[in-house]
């Protein structure tokens, strides 16, 4: 970073060792947040009971504010199931709370085509939250993605934040 470059936050500018320090513990809660998750699948995977369930809507929804090519699509399955009496409604893929998304539509769809309206399939619930089933009992890839950028923005945030220092 130049000597005399500036990041500025809500119309203030801040200097690079205090921007440097703000965009290093965003770095760290994002990646603290993706561990997290990647622990919680994990958790969920080796819980899981498995219960039969209804789809009772699959698509694809697309939302513009993601990833370098502009468009993140997101496959959508929900399914109902009764698990211990109670009845519930999911649309959870993947056991993670990190939706997982596809840079195209054709492979978002790819996931939705394994399941079609009405068709009983298995799903898997968990007795600490069974409201929250999920149809792949496997880990996603959406948590270390997320740990990724994490690190990135840990990496960024902390060189900043030492040039600051160096060129204060």
């Amino acid at each position: 970073m130049a000597p005399d470059s500036s990041i500025t936050v809500g119309g203030r500018e801040i200097d690079p060792v205090r921007g440097g320090l703000l965009v290093l513990l965003v770095g760290v809660a994002v990646a603290g947040y993706g561990g997290y998750d990647h622990l919680q699948q994990r958790q969920a995977i080796d819980a899981a009971v498995p219960v039969n369930a209804t789809i009772t809507e699959t698509g694809v929804e697309s939302d513009g504010s993601g990833s370098s090519t502009g468009v993140d699509h997101y496959p959508v399955v929900r399914f109902e199931y009764a698990y211990r009496g109670e009845s519930y409604t999911s649309q959870n893929v993947y056991p993670a709370s990190v939706r997982q998304s596809y840079d195209t539509e054709s492979a978002a769809s790819d996931v939705v085509d394994e399941y079609e309206v009405g068709a009983t399939v298995t799903a898997y619930a968990t007795p600490e939250s069974p409201g929250d089933a999920f149809l792949k009992n496997q880990q996603s890839n959406g948590p270390l993605v997320a740990i990724g950028i994490g690190l990135v923005a840990m990496l960024l945030g902390g060189r900043s934040a030492l040039n600051g220092f160096r060129n204060s």
